[in-house]
């Protein structure tokens, strides 16, 4: 993905891109949000009093707070472009790590992308999915936008409030059909928490690995997600058992928007705790619907 395609993503996901509109209706809004303390360990058991919410600076009413024991439903994108050659085996290695970490609760499905983007298993609770991802090979070009966006179409289905997509990736889209703005409405739509690991090859003169990681970066920050980087799969068991464990501790906060006008814009929003020295971590806005 080029410097240029990357500042057209930052432009359309801050107002109305040209690409077809992909909307959240705003009577009822879900945030997932990680509180922690000074010292960055999760905050546990708050209530709705514990939080302050505003939405283009105007105070909210949060309707409720559903705590951390709550089941999620992820989606696991792993690269196997050609681009990932020698490192698919960490990828592969460190999706079973994530398994290893769920809980008999959460549901979490499985796809490859390359040229295109393939399930390789649908949502379960299973960990024995070993043999369904011992084969992925190296090959071809990188859908990174279209297999977001098919991710975000499918928990968009779930009933569980808590989702999220965890992209293992070196973050140069190739292939896509779907620009990158549109993936990220889609799973702004779908309230999906994303979390990218970037796998590429480390470089202080690459340019375009830089370019590439504010990609992955943007899709993660505007979703109440993390950016992880593992230099060539250095440590990425290690990141991605982090992942599990901080979708574990997530709070699931919903409420009703004062504004009910369906004028399709970006309204920002701001959560907080009452209590000083906690930061919160969450997605920076939505799309309100728009009228058809």
């Amino acid at each position: 993905m080029t410097l240029q395609t990357f500042l057209v993503f930052d432009s359309a996901v801050a107002q109305n891109g040209s690409d077809e509109e992909i909307k959240i209706d705003s009577s009822i809004v879900i945030l997932n949000a990680l509180v922690t303390d000074k010292d960055g360990a999760a905050v546990k058991n708050l209530g709705v009093d514990a939080f302050e919410l505003h939405e283009n600076g105007e105070r909210q009413t949060i309707d409720f707070v559903e705590p951390q024991s709550t089941p999620f439903a992820a989606v696991i994108l792993i690269d196997v472009s050609g681009s990932m050659e020698h490192r698919v085996s960490l990828a592969r290695s460190a999706a079973i790590r994530f398994l290893d970490g769920i809980r008999p609760e959460d549901q979490v499905s499985i796809f490859s992308f390359h040229r295109k983007v393939e399930k390789l298993q649908d949502f379960s609770n299973s960990k024995n999915l070993r043999s369904r991802i011992f084969d992925l090979k190296a090959r071809g070009y990188t859908a990174l936008n279209d297999a977001i966006y098919k991710a975000a179409l499918e928990l968009e289905e779930r009933n569980e409030k808590r989702r999220a997509i965890v992209v293992l990736s070196d973050g140069e889209d190739t292939r896509s059909g779907v620009s990158a703005s549109k993936a990220l409405k889609a799973a702004q739509r779908a309230h999906a928490t994303i979390y990218t690991v970037d796998m590429s090859l480390m470089s202080p003169a690459n340019t375009r690995r830089r370019q590439n990681q504010q990609v992955l970066k943007k899709f993660s920050s505007k979703t109440g997600g993390t950016f992880v980087a593992t230099p060539g799969g250095v440590q990425l068991r290690e990141a991605f058992a982090e992942i599990v464990k901080d979708l574990g501790v997530l709070y699931t906060v919903g409420y009703s928007s004062t504004n009910q006008s369906k004028d399709g814009k970006w309204r920002k929003i701001s959560l907080k705790t009452a209590e000083k020295g906690f930061s919160v971590r969450t997605r920076e806005g939505y799309y309100a619907a728009k009228k058809k």
